[in-house]
């Protein structure tokens, strides 16, 4: 049977590809792979030339993906997640009689934490630990009993346990609306700055597919306003900046606070917005199943 990995590309094509194609920059592959930008450019024009087709464009001295470039980074960038994982899950060590929970920076702080003491009430003396990123789980170098992250993000070899839904709708702060009538409409909102939390991959809603989800036509003219993380998106509209999406279970909180409203009355229910996931130690914690339980539980609607 002929190995079907003979016609793979080397792995030091591979690499600076992937990273090139997750941050779409040549610099910030190279700084992340210690390696020159002169470097990640030739391997990735190696690459270019053993398949025959353009990966980049290459536009005032920014790169751009092409839709070639855009699969083939979605394929390695997944595969080499996998590879970490399952490196991640053979070293892994979790220290004597811990429980660890891996959760988005997001739902941890603004979501898990203000609910965590009734975990504890449920199971007073279980040492838990709680891991935040802003990765996805292929990311992490530590092994986990239990993660929650956005459905659809890259999770390796971890098993879904469960999914639960949620609501995305624009939030914005009292101050930003003061003198206008609400609720406002979808067309209304290309009137501000909307605040977006832009990724490669984006593996969750943003404002076009929000507007496509509500059956309204995107406006022609917006003003979007990038930023490299959603909890800095939040604290922007708190600040008065624009106009962001909010998730019904990370924001219920500060809207309760008045930190935040709804200006529109329009939303888009995510049946399986969320999904919970068991970790893949050969050796789960005696507590696993029941922390999967107390978060199904918090996460019923």
């Amino acid at each position: 049977m002929e190995n079907p990995t003979r016609h793979l590309p080397p792995l030091s094509r591979l690499k600076p590809f992937e990273a090139a194609a997750r941050h779409e920059s040549f610099s910030l592959a190279a700084a992340e792979l210690g390696m020159t930008q002169t470097a990640v450019s030739k391997q990735i024009g190696l690459l270019e030339k053993e398949l025959g087709t353009p990966l980049f464009e290459r536009r005032n001295r920014a790169v751009f993906l092409t839709d070639a470039g855009r699969r083939l980074g979605r394929v390695v960038g997944a595969a080499l997640s996998d590879v970490a994982a399952e490196v991640a899950r053979l070293r892994g060590h979790r220290r004597s009689g811990e429980l660890v929970l891996h959760c988005q920076l997001c739902e941890a702080f603004y979501w898990l934490m203000p609910r965590l003491s009734r975990f504890h009430e449920r199971r007073p003396g279980v040492e838990l630990r709680v891991v935040s990123s802003l990765n996805p789980l292929t990311e992490t170098a530590e092994a986990f009993d239990v993660a929650i992250q956005t459905s659809g993000r890259a999770s390796g070899s971890a098993r879904l346990a469960f999914t639960a839904a949620d609501d995305v709708f624009p939030v914005c702060s009292p101050a930003l609306l003061s003198g206008r009538t609400r609720p406002l409409t979808p067309e209304d909102l290309a009137a501000f700055p909307l605040l977006s939390h832009s990724v490669v991959p984006q593996d969750w809603i943003d404002w076009r597919d929000w507007f496509e989800g509500v059956g309204a036509a995107r406006p022609r003219r917006l003003r979007t306003v990038p930023f490299d993380s959603y909890p800095l998106v939040l604290q922007a509209a708190v600040a008065g900046q624009g106009l962001a999406l909010g998730w019904r279970r990370t924001t219920e909180g500060m809207i309760a606070e008045g930190k935040l409203i709804k200006p529109c009355a329009r939303d888009v229910h995510r049946p399986a917005e969320l999904s919970v996931f068991r970790g893949v130690a050969r050796d789960p914690h005696p507590y696993a199943e029941q922390l999967l339980a107390w978060l199904a539980d918090e996460l019923a609607d």
